[in-house]
């Protein structure tokens, strides 16, 4: 492609700004990320905001690369035809390439009464009207986490170790994701912090009101604060952009990121999946196919075909308060595996993993700037 190339990057989030970051280095490519929120979402601290431990955002300035223009406002239709894209506010923002970076929030729970009554913890907002909730309420106020997947049970944590009353309703089982020796230790810290842990089929949620939860075995639940963590679903930009997507409504790409609607568009992050090999949402997976997004447009604008994306996951850090924590391994193709690191040195590493992710974000910001 001759002359300059325009790429636009909807989603600011790890997918989208590790992807904006890279494109921005390469000379003639102009880069432009469209986001809701002013600021970067630090959504693996999101459990920390709800108690006060972390703020759970950092500025643009810090983590996007000075060479990429940001543009505060949501995307609304991508015109593929005309390769543009309409924001909100009524401007419309031209490309060349897409990156699809839409991230992922809270499900919209079936449950009668969980949509008017639980609170979420998935996005800014969510964590913040949460807080808020909370702060007006007593400490010894019963509080009801739905949901036993990694937010759930770092939430639940966070809660019990700032002198909460918790309790957990799981569904089926304590952490699915987990190998079941690793849940183990993770029982025993759940109940040194004083929660407890409701399991099995008979303790899903029936229904949920403005003071209580009720189960399937017919028991309610004294709740003053209820937190749904169960599931995640994507935005509805790609449907509503008549791109093809799964029934979950994520962006259906082949191996290298690549919609099979339109070579000019590619995805990172929790809002896509690839045809055949659907990988974990998680922050894990969209630090790796921001740069391989990247790499998949920037291929293309030189001729040259696309590689295949490779992703290796390592395991699964959970902070279970800021006391303890568990590291749970796995295979480089994210099954698990009984390896685990706890105690307090799980919380080491769970927290040298979030300071990890975001040095590397700024690295890569430096590198755009320059």
């Amino acid at each position: 492609m001759n002359g300059n190339v325009d790429v636009v990057v909807i989603g600011g989030g790890y997918g989208g700004v590790t992807a904006a970051n890279r494109l921005a280095r390469r000379d003639g490519v102009t880069v432009t990320l469209v986001n809701p929120r002013p600021d970067f979402v630090s959504r693996i601290r999101l459990h920390q905001l709800v108690t006060g431990s972390d703020d759970a955002v950092e500025g643009f300035d810090e983590v996007l690369g000075g060479k990429v223009r940001l543009v505060v406002d949501t995307a609304t239709l991508i015109d593929a035809a005309e390769r543009r894209v309409t924001l909100a506010g009524g401007d419309t923002v031209p490309y060349d390439y897409l990156v699809y970076a839409v991230g992922s929030g809270a499900a919209d729970p079936e449950v009668p009464g969980a949509a008017e009554f639980a609170h979420r913890v998935s996005d800014l907002e969510g964590a913040r009207r949460l807080r808020a909730a909370l702060d007006a309420m007593p400490a010894s106020a019963p509080v009801t986490v739905v949901g036993a997947g990694p937010t759930g049970l770092e939430t639940a944590a966070e809660l019990a170790e700032a002198g909460r009353d918790v309790t957990l309703v799981c569904g089926d089982v304590l952490g699915p994701s987990l190998h079941a020796r690793v849940r183990r230790p993770v029982a025993r810290r759940l109940a040194a912090l004083g929660v407890t842990v409701l399991e099995g089929p008979r303790a899903r949620v029936t229904k949920v009101t403005g003071d209580a939860v009720q189960l399937a075995d017919g028991r309610e639940l004294p709740s003053a604060v209820t937190i749904w963590t169960a599931g995640f679903r994507v935005p509805d930009l790609a449907a509503r952009s008549g791109l093809r997507t799964d029934a979950d409504g994520r962006l259906v790409t082949d191996a290298t990121l690549t919609s099979v609607a339109d070579v000019r568009i590619v995805a990172a992050g929790d809002a896509a999946v690839m045809t055949g090999r659907p990988f974990r949402m998680s922050c894990q997976a969209a630090v790796q196919l921001g740069p391989a997004a990247a790499a998949t447009i920037l291929r293309r604008i030189a001729g040259k075909t696309p590689a295949p994306v490779r992703m290796f996951f390592a395991g699964q850090c959970l902070s279970l308060g800021r006391g303890e924590g568990v590291t749970q391994f796995s295979y480089p193709d994210d099954k698990v595996n009984a390896l685990r690191i706890g105690g307090r040195a799980g919380a080491g590493v769970k927290e040298i993993a979030c300071r990890f992710t975001l040095n590397k974000l700024v690295s890569g910001a430096r590198k755009a700037t320059r």
